[in-house]
Formats: C-alpha cells, structure tokens, sequence
C-alpha cells in the first residue's frame, strides 16, 4: 500500500480549482454557462465527489488564465486522481471508496469511539459480530466481506511508513462483549498487542473520569503531511457519514481530543486495565 491515494488527489485537485476560481473572480454559474456544463458538476469536482476528466480541468484552467505550468500540474493530478486504488474492490461496502482512501494516504488518525472497538483494530471475530449486530439481515458472504476489508486496512500499522494511529475508547467499548466471550477476549488482547507499536498509542477513558467532553458521539480525525490536504474530521452514523473540512472545525474536534485523552488513563495503565478485564473473561 502507498500514501498517494487518488482520493486525496480528487480532494486536492478540487481546492486547487475552487482557489483559482475565486481568484478569477468568478463563480459557479459563470464557469459553467462557459463550459456549457451544469453547475451541480462544476460544485461535485470541487467538493472533490466527483474526478474531473483532464479535459475538464484544462478547459477550466484556460478559462482561469493560469500559467502553462501551473496547468500541466494540476491536468496531472486530474490523471491520477481518475486512478482505481486496491479499496475500489469493496466499492459494494458502504463509507467505501471514500473513508478508506483517506485513510490511506493519511499520516495520522487520532479516534474517541465511546461503544466500540476501531475497525483497524478489531479482530475478524469481533468485526462479524459487529456488523451481524447492525445488519442483522445481511447475508453471510457480505459480512464477511466487510470483515475482511477491515482486516485488509490493518496492513497500514505495519506497513514501511505506517499510519500513525491515536485511540481513546470510553471505557464502556471493553465491556461490551461482541459474540462469545472467547471473541471478546481475543480482541481485548488484540489491542493490548497493537498498543506495543511504536506507532500506536492506545488509551481508556474510564468510568471514573465521570461526564466528560466526548458525550456527543464518536470521531475521526485525519491528519496529512502535505499543507495542501489539510485535516479533515470524520463522523459516521448510521448510514450517514459526514465529513467536515473547515479549520474551525477540525481544530474544535482537536480541542476536543486532547481533552479526552488528558481525561484517560496513560497508555500504560491503559494496557494493564485492559489486561485485567481479559483475564476476567
């Protein structure tokens, strides 16, 4: 796997564009009355929903007035953001292409889930009874298949530039058992394991810390290297998955996180607590 995603290229191609539009001085209904196209189109490549043909972007750019460099550049990212990625594949599971090729380019994802376990550390096990709980008609092949694509996303922990991963899991995420208690245990020891790596940092936030600032829900925060794919925060509910993209926003839910983790325990005591519940089980 590699952290150049055509997703993230789709995203960065669509900032490009809205900037240079807006230097133009220009809006929507006028660049599309030009190319004699819908405006829908010209807002969807923008927002990054959509990959543009090079021919759009080349249309676009000429009518922007850029410098011929700054155009082959950006017609080249419109080339590789009309890439397929290994996650097309589970293009039938739902939040798939779009979380996931986030997700692999990213360079940091910081998660609070206060009811369950990440996907990127479950277990097989405890994914199918997840998602069996969920979707409770779906037939056998599609839950294991949404299994296996988390499974498959796992490979970005150990991958030669592995993804640097922050979790904080309410301390409620440990006590809910998913399948047989055998399943519950196997995962609790899974991310005892995957908190000894060094890109991992794994922590509780326990009942004893009382009401605390992640009451509203669970969150993603993904992070990037490059200054042109700023941040993002992720929210999914139900079928619903909402991705929110203004610095005022990120920064918010940053502000939130580093609140829940100075409220959870350290990831040592983190690991121990974890620990004792397995041995319950």
């Amino acid at each position: 796997m590699t952290r150049r995603s055509p997703t993230v290229r789709r995203r960065r191609l669509g900032f490009e564009l809205r900037r240079l539009r807006e230097a133009a001085d220009l809006n929507i209904d006028q660049v599309a009355k030009a190319l004699e196209c819908s405006d829908s189109k010209i807002s969807r490549i923008e927002t990054g929903r959509v990959s543009a043909t090079p021919r759009d972007v080349r249309d676009m750019l000429e009518l922007y007035q850029v410098s011929n460099e700054q155009r082959d550049a950006l017609i080249q990212i419109a080339r590789e953001a009309r890439q397929k990625g290994w996650w097309h594949e589970y293009n039938d599971v739902p939040i798939v292409p779009a979380y996931v090729g986030l997700e692999v380019a990213a360079a940091s994802v910081r998660v609070y889930d206060p009811l369950l376990v990440p996907g990127i550390l479950q277990t097989v096990e405890y994914a199918e009874a997840v998602i069996r709980s969920v979707f409770p008609k779906l037939p056998r092949e599609e839950i294991e298949r949404r299994a296996e694509l988390r499974m498959t996303r796992q490979s970005l922990l150990t991958q030669d530039d592995p993804l640097m991963l922050w979790v904080v899991l309410d301390e409620a995420v440990l006590h809910r058992l998913a399948g047989e208690c055998a399943v519950a245990r196997e995962q609790l020891h899974r991310l005892i394991e995957k908190a000894k790596l060094p890109n991992v940092t794994l922590q509780v936030l326990p009942f004893a810390a009382g009401m605390h600032a992640g009451v509203d829900g669970a969150f993603t925060i993904i992070g990037f290297d490059e200054p042109a794919d700023p941040d993002l925060v992720f929210l999914e509910h139900a079928a619903v998955a909402l991705y929110l993209e203004t610095a005022e926003e990120v920064d918010r839910f940053a502000l939130l996180f580093d609140q829940l983790r100075g409220a959870a325990l350290d990831p040592g005591a983190s690991a121990d607590f974890i620990a004792a519940l397995a041995k319950e089980l």
